[in-house]
């Protein structure tokens, strides 16, 4: 059984050493109970509940899900442990103190979500869920839909769920059929199905908030006529009380390759009563309030992914022996050489290893963004919310698509290191496989964040966001690229940071003579950013790793692993960037020109 335990020494590094968020507190609402002594608190015992409650439940949560006539239970022990969850405050830990919340930063928030993501992502998704619906009801509902839905939320007595997808559409909600007629009450009767419902049933609490898209009569075609209501699965008194069943009811669960403890419904309205939320037909502005929030989280399984797999192929590679090491026996005493003195087994778990930090670097950096975007929002800075909002726009599909491919190839890589053992289940790492991969799906496709990025923050964007990124990389070369030891990595960091610009006017040039460009060159354009942009956190951390050598303060070991960690990103994976920038540029033409009845004979 795999048993996580929380990198605390790395998560101490990047708060403290690399991103200073003591000094980013500084500069927030809330972030003055943010205190040293107070995060160490927190982060310890966020480290203890995600070790000893939710980790141990996680091989266990593999036996999925019961669905028995609307009502769905949850695997042995999750219950429980959602209780000692709400008993501890964590979910209303970054909410605002006005509903409840303790008025945290929202990168706590995300810390403690890697945490408690990386030990059991499939328990982590019930409340998981419930902080995208809850952020949504906060920036949109009206402070009677705050107080009445808002509060219990945050206090974890209630979940909440999203309900974009139907069986006809996913991506494109623009084909979303699921109607909205008006009571005349000032509520709404809901009717439709929806499909892919995260949390949409389940056993953890006595309240399930659903956050639902519908179309109201003669609303517009398309995405322009989507409006987004609060549907509760249970009527809510005027004292705040329950009252009798809503008509929305969970017709299955669905069967899947993996995350089996995550109940996956499809959720049956008939006629159920909702509310709107937000102005009308503008619903789809709404919920992506409620997406990017989604898209932030399941980076973190990105993340995870790469830790818990890394954590699971580590000790095994040190006590498995076999064969002896080319360069000359290591173990003579032993009957053969441990896995990690061979070159290949060495490759994969630093791929592991640089995968895991360098991503958990780019996460916390997004949540700096998301800390100042909502404390812009609290206090009406609707040009500074914006700013942020843009900042963290152009991230948040690199952060969504390519930390979960390598989330993803990292735990294939969990897999190797323990070879045949690794394809059985009571070891554990190929659950990590079967639940990452649903990663790289939910909340768009890689190739619709691609689009995201290329098409909407990119060429629609006239490199606004773009522009903004580099000049911010552009600095900190500057800053150091006369540092002896940093010359390596910088130089290689200017290079790279001057092809992706060339090369962002090549595709836009080049997609305005086809189209098509856009389409063929987007995958391949966004895993190029995406190593870039981890090679500049890459180069943010080894600088301070340096740095923390020079000190001779604090863990010289640790420091060291880190900057050849560094040094084997820059030498082994930030060159896999290259051919994705030589296909980034390919014509079309070979995508387009077979006929479609030509695919198959």
């Amino acid at each position: 059984m795999i048993q996580y335990k929380a990198p605390l020494k790395d998560i101490q590094f990047l708060i403290n050493d690399v991103f200073d968020f003591q000094s980013h507190y500084k500069n927030i609402p809330g972030g003055d109970e943010a205190t040293p002594e107070m995060v160490d608190a927190i982060l310890t015992e966020a480290a203890r509940f995600s070790e000893e409650v939710v980790s141990p439940l996680y091989q266990i949560g593999d036996e999925g899900c019961v669905w028995n006539d609307g009502e769905v239970t949850t695997p042995k022990g999750f219950k429980e442990a959602y209780g000692q969850y709400v008993e501890g405050g964590w979910q209303g830990m970054s909410a605002p103190v006005a509903y409840g919340g303790q008025g945290l930063p929202l990168s706590l928030g995300v810390i403690k979500s890697e945490m408690i993501g990386t030990a059991n992502w499939v328990w982590g998704m019930y409340p998981g869920l419930s902080l995208g619906a809850m952020n949504t009801i906060y920036m949109h509902g009206t402070e009677e839909q705050k107080q009445t839905y808002l509060v219990p939320m945050t206090e974890g007595r209630w979940t909440g769920t999203m309900c974009l997808t139907e069986p006809q559409c996913g991506t494109d909600l623009g084909q979303v059929k699921t109607k909205a007629e008006p009571n005349g009450d000032g509520s709404y009767s809901l009717t439709g199905t929806k499909i892919f419902i995260s949390s949409g049933e389940h056993d953890l609490t006595e309240q399930i908030v659903h956050i639902v898209l519908a179309r109201l009569p003669g609303a517009p075609e398309g995405t322009k006529g989507i409006s987004l209501f609060i549907v509760p699965k249970f009527h809510v008194n005027a004292d705040g009380s329950l009252g009798d069943r809503n008509p929305v009811v969970c017709g299955s669960i669905e069967e899947k390759m993996g995350i089996h403890g995550s109940s996956t419904c499809v959720m049956n309205f008939d006629g159920a009563k909702g509310y709107l939320i937000g102005p009308e037909n503008r619903g789809l502005m709404c919920m992506f309030t409620f997406m990017n929030t989604a898209r932030i989280g399941t980076s973190i399984q990105g993340v995870g992914a790469a830790e818990l797999s890394f954590q699971g192929a580590l000790p095994y590679a040190k006590d498995r022996r076999s064969m002896r090491s080319l360069s000359g026996t290591k173990h003579p005493d032993k009957v053969a050489d441990s896995l990690i003195v061979h070159p290949d087994v060495r490759r994969m778990l630093l791929t592991q290893k640089a995968i895991a930090e360098g991503g958990r670097a780019m996460l916390y950096h997004a949540a700096r963004l998301a800390d100042f975007m909502m404390a812009a929002h609290d206090r009406g800075d609707n040009k500074g919310y914006e700013q942020f909002d843009d900042k963290l726009g152009f991230l948040t599909p690199i952060l969504k698509a390519f930390l979960t491919e390598l989330g993803y190839e990292a735990a294939n890589h969990g897999v190797q290191v323990y070879g045949g053992h690794g394809f059985i289940k009571e070891w554990g790492m190929e659950q990590i496989v079967r639940d990452t991969q649903i990663a790289k799906l939910y909340e768009g496709t890689t190739g619709v964040q691609a689009l995201d990025l290329l098409g909407r923050k990119i060429l629609l964007g006239k490199l606004k966001s773009f522009n903004e990124f580099r000049a911010e990389v552009t600095a900190f070369i500057k800053t150091h690229e006369n540092r002896a030891e940093m010359k390596p990595l910088i130089k290689q960091l200017k290079r790279y940071m001057l092809q992706w610009r060339i090369n962002t006017f090549r595709v836009a040039y080049k997609a305005s003579k086809n189209r098509d460009m856009v389409g063929a060159a987007s995958v391949d354009y966004l895993m190029f950013s995406g190593y870039v942009v981890m090679a500049y956190f890459w180069a943010q951390m080894a600088d301070k790793a340096y740095s923390g050598i020079k000190s001779a303060k604090g863990d010289r070991d640790f420091y060291q692993a880190k900057i050849h960690t560094a040094e084997f990103y820059f030498d082994r994976l930030l060159p896999r960037a290259k051919g994705h920038a030589k296909m980034m540029l390919k014509d079309p033409k070979t995508l387009m020109q077979m006929k479609e009845e030509h695919f198959a004979f």
